[in-house]
């Protein structure tokens, strides 16, 4: 029990002395601007905004008038849209697509701290944004928690051409326990966790039931689903990959060796040709 206890006050001081800006995974709009003008990649960002609930959702877009294909990008937790920097920058993505990384709610800067939970609610949430924004022959990329949330975007919207999920947390029966998230929900430890934390924290708690809510959905999406893994992933166990192979109709699986669940942007290269590939395909049935 002592030993215990020394172990939680060794988080703690960790916790409490680390700079929150560093852990908060986000970038303000100047500095994604400052970013993109030193490449000469002109970028916008926008905002949605939902009265209902409340939520304002940060967009950040690179596109060009000709381009009819869009990249919809949606991160993990904790992250933000800057996890996705590199595809936004890639040249050989922009020759061929616009491209389009999202705050989800929580995180970056939209509505920082706010958690939503509900993986149907932010499917919808996302699904009328792609809607007010008039973004058709959709490709939705997710990573980690961003993976599910990418197909239920599949399913619930019909521009949707194609599902990519990276690393994708989506098994319920699959859910790794991951003990430093218990910080998150103790009164206690709560207030000491970074923000960002605090918010993949309660994602965290509730996922697999929010996963087993909608399992029974994945079997009616007829759309190309892609589905990366590592299979060292020590997060989300690589066994997700057999779950998708039974539930989705129109599944192709990419095992990555000797990699693990960081491999949407720490192996962005392994990445990016599949969705050319995706891109190509997509075009070829217009």
């Amino acid at each position: 029990m002592k030993n215990y206890f020394l172990l939680v006050s060794v988080v703690l001081i960790c916790l409490s002395s680390t700079s929150c800006t560093v852990l908060q995974w986000r970038k303000s709009d100047t500095e994604i601007k400052q970013t993109f003008n030193e490449l000469n990649i002109a970028t916008e960002i926008s905002y949605f905004k939902v009265d209902s609930l409340d939520v304002n959702i940060r967009v950040q877009s690179v596109t060009s008038a000709e381009k009819n294909i869009n990249l919809v990008f949606f991160h993990g937790s904790p992250s933000s849209l800057s996890a996705w920097e590199g595809y936004l920058a890639d040249s050989s993505l922009r020759e061929v697509a616009n491209m389009h990384a999202i705050d989800r709610p929580g995180y970056g800067y939209s509505n920082f701290g706010d958690e939503m939970t509900s993986i149907q609610t932010q499917a919808q949430l996302m699904s009328a944004l792609i809607h007010q924004k008039k973004w058709n022959n959709v490709i939705v990329v997710g990573a980690s928690y961003g993976g599910p949330l990418a197909a239920r975007i599949g399913f619930l919207n019909d521009q949707i051409e194609a599902i990519v999920m990276i690393s994708p947390a989506i098994d319920p029966n699959n859910e790794k326990d991951i003990w430093a998230s218990r910080f998150t929900q103790w009164k206690l430890t709560r207030w000491l966790v970074p923000t960002g934390y605090r918010v993949a924290g309660d994602e965290k708690v509730i996922h697999a039931q929010e996963l087993a809510s909608i399992v029974s959905d994945w079997k009616h999406i007829a759309i190309p689903v892609l589905h990366f893994h590592g299979d060292i992933d020590d997060i989300v166990p690589y066994e997700n990959i057999y779950f998708s192979k039974e539930h989705f109709q129109n599944i192709e699986i990419i095992s990555i060796p000797e990699k693990g669940h960081e491999i949407a942007w720490k192996n962005k290269e392994l990445i990016i040709p599949h969705l050319l590939k995706l891109i190509l395909q997509i075009q070829k049935e217009e």
